[in-house]
């Protein structure tokens, strides 16, 4: 299962709901722009010594997803058919679900937008 950025945060806030996601899924993967998102999301917070030791601990029990070639044509293909269908999302929420194509696994997410994207299963909670 691939986590976005409101999964893992809600995974530090300990959300039950999301637990349930969780102990069902066989691996977890984090893709490297979710990542990126959420060390930004630290330097803005309160909380960042915290949240850096709880991302650093969890970081050792998943598997990082990077882009390369099939990425780029996922992220092409995605982008095109949502500008048919008049249904833009968010930038980097086009290369998750790039790398979510890519990968063929479920996305735990409480963004509906990547309902939108033909090939994604998102579960939300």
């Amino acid at each position: 299962m691939i986590l976005d950025t409101n999964a893992l945060s809600d995974l530090f806030r300990q959300n039950q709901s999301l637990r349930a996601h969780l102990q069902r899924a066989d691996r977890l993967y984090l893709p490297v722009i979710v990542l990126g998102e959420y060390l930004y999301g630290i330097k803005n917070s309160t909380r960042a010594k915290e949240l850096t030791e709880l991302l650093t601990g969890f970081m050792q029990d998943i598997q990082l997803l990077g882009m390369g070639k099939a990425t780029s044509f996922h992220y092409a293909d995605i982008r095109w058919e949502l500008k048919k269908k008049g249904t833009p999302i968010p930038e980097n929420d086009i290369w998750i679900a790039g790398i979510v194509r890519e990968y063929k696994l479920p996305l735990l997410s409480r963004d509906t937008h990547f309902d939108l994207v033909e090939g994604v299963e998102r579960l939300g909670w």
